[in-house]
């Protein structure tokens, strides 16, 4: 117990435990924010993660399987969400001519607009994050970019689009490039949900 990252003790002389801690705060976050819109459209917090994410991915990406990945929840939790959000009239099916069972997400008008209303919530932080310079920025995109590579690299997260897992990225010489835009990359021009990503095959 007395190891424990969360203990204020170990934080004092490990750095590692003190950011994980920080980490688990800045998480807090989100929830506190994502709730505050909850509050005013009546939704709960993860079916307005889902409207926002189709309102901003690719079709083949808005199904109940790769949600289920996206978010790290059951399909069962996403297919409950779906339903109600269904009901409600805010997204559509889009059935699969090959699969009647299967099928993809769409925004209704109703579902538009409510992403207009709610895909802002995390504003009030990008805020306070604007203030840091340039270097503290770039400093703190490369270091959260690797984070989440490696997250997903120990089995953690389930779903990354980042520079780092896909297939047109490689090293060179310490330097990063794509060749897919057959360029060099800035620090801050890596992306963490490429449009365009394609996983490594090993």
């Amino acid at each position: 117990m007395d190891n424990s990252l969360f203990n204020p003790k170990q934080q004092e002389i490990d750095t590692s435990s003190k950011i994980v801690a920080g980490l688990e705060r800045i998480s807090e976050v989100f929830k506190v924010l994502l709730w505050e819109k909850v509050k005013l459209v009546g939704l709960s917090p993860i079916q307005i993660q889902i409207l926002i994410f189709i309102a901003f991915h690719k079709q083949d990406l808005s199904n109940v399987s790769h949600l289920a990945k996206e978010f790290n929840v059951t399909k069962p939790t996403i297919s409950d969400a779906v339903r109600v959000l269904d009901k409600k009239g805010i997204v559509l099916k889009k059935f699969s001519t090959s699969d009647s069972r299967s099928y993809s997400l769409q925004l209704s008008e109703l579902g538009k607009k409510l992403v207009t209303e709610t895909n802002d919530f995390a504003k009030p932080l990008k805020t306070l994050i604007d203030k840091f310079n340039e270097n503290e920025l770039e400093n703190l995109f490369s270091t959260i970019s690797e984070l989440i590579y490696k997250l997903n690299r120990s089995g953690i997260l389930t779903v990354q689009r980042t520079c780092y897992g896909c297939t047109f990225y490689q090293k060179n010489n310490g330097t990063d490039y794509c060749n897919l835009l057959q360029k060099v990359l800035k620090t801050t021009e890596i992306r963490l949900d490429c449009p365009e990503y394609q996983k490594k095959t090993v």
